[in-house]
This record gives structure tokens, C-alpha cells and sequence, in this order.
């Protein structure tokens, strides 16, 4: 057992990131984003990538020294720089040379929130620390550093883990957001309601 997880979590096996990504992803809802300095947040909204089938994944022309991270094991973390500002983190999944994936989206804060609150000095209440893919990886101090992190064998202090709490039965399901291509792919989905998504429509 990892020295940082809390008693009766358990780390998410190299075996749950094996499928396509849209099967992920939902999973993946309600999971605990989980570093060793004790930030620890729950999932609540994620979007599924999925290599050379989504015109709108970094992988879809093959691995390029950018992406090559998501084209290695599953259960490890790709992390990329964006809009000349941001990090997305994604945990890759599939298996070795799909090139396919799932982005954290959003999250809720759990443990550690002073030190997101250090993070993320601009955000003024607590659903604005991780409501957002740059948020989310600004408030648990993630950069280009982290890029190929194991989120199974946290070599580099993170994990994703299971605090037993069931991903929701009937989540939001709908397309992803700020893309420009593969727009109509309902592969975004989000906890019903919930407070910390990064946007938050109408239920159909």
C-alpha cells in the first residue's frame, strides 16, 4: 500500500485503463484524483479521446514526440500545454500504441484545499479551484514535468484512486467541449448537477 492513500482507498489497477477510452471515462466519475502532498479530489467530469478513430485527439495523425505518451502503457498520465496558458491531464488507456485516452475535466475538492487555494490564487470560491481541465491540473500543481507520470505505481507521487464511492448511475452525457472538429461525439460526461463542472447545461 502507497504511504499517502487513506485507509480502505485502493489505487485503480493497470487493468481499468485497458478498454476504450469511452468505456473510461464514465468509470471514471466519482474516482480521487490523489498526490502524495495530500491534495486529493473527486472527478466529476471527464471527456473520452480516442486516437485514430477522433479527428479531435492530439493522436489522431500517430505519435509525434508531443503525444508519444499517450501511445505507451495504460494507467499513466499525458499531460499537454494548451492555448499557450494551460495543462490538460488525461490518464491514457487502451492498450500500447492506440494513442487513446480521457481528460480530467473538473473535479471537487477534498483534502489539501489550501494548498490548491496557494495553486490557484485567482479562483474566489472553492468550486472555482478544479472547475475547469487547467484548473484542475493548476490546483494539484501539474505541468509538463508530470508527463508520463504512472498513476498505478505513482513514481511521481499521483494516483488515481476508488474511495468507494460508486460512479453516478445516470451521469450527463454530451458532446465535448472547445474542439473544432468531432464536435457531435457524445463523449463528455459529468455528475448531474454538480456544483464543480466546468459547464453545466440543461439535462435533455
Amino acid at each position: 500500500m502507497l504511504d499517502f492513500l487513506p485507509p480502505q482507498w485502493s489505487v485503480l489497477p493497470r487493468a481499468f485503463y485497458r478498454r476504450h477510452p469511452t468505456q473510461v471515462a464514465p468509470d471514471l466519475l466519482n474516482k480521487v484524483l490523489l498526490r502524495a502532498d495530500g491534495r486529493a479530489a473527486r472527478i466529476v467530469e471527464v471527456e473520452a479521446y480516442a486516437g485514430s478513430e477522433d479527428p479531435a485527439a492530439h493522436s489522431y495523425r500517430g505519435m509525434t514526440a508531443r503525444n508519444a505518451t499517450m501511445f505507451g502503457e495504460p494507467g499513466h498520465l499525458y499531460v499537454y500545454f494548451t492555448y499557450g496558458m494551460h495543462w490538460g491531464s488525461n490518464a491514457v488507456c487502451g492498450e500500447v500504441g492506440e494513442g487513446v485516452g480521457v481528460l480530467l475535466r473538473a473535479a471537487e475538492p477534498l483534502l489539501g484545499l489550501d494548498a490548491m487555494r496557494l495553486a490557484r490564487p485567482k479562483a474566489k470560491r472553492e468550486r472555482d479551484l478544479a472547475s475547469g481541465p487547467g484548473k484542475l491540473s493548476q490546483a494539484f500543481g501539474i505541468t509538463g514535468g508530470m508527463d508520463g507520470a504512472d498513476l498505478v505505481g505513482a513514481d511521481r507521487g499521483i494516483v488515481l484512486a476508488d474511495d468507494g464511492t460508486a460512479p453516478p448511475t445516470n451521469p450527463v452525457v454530451g458532446p465535448r467541449i472547445g474542439i473544432s472538429r468531432a464536435m457531435d461525439f457524445p463523449w463528455r460526461w459529468h455528475v448531474a448537477d454538480h456544483l464543480h463542472v466546468s459547464v453545466n447545461p440543461r439535462r435533455r
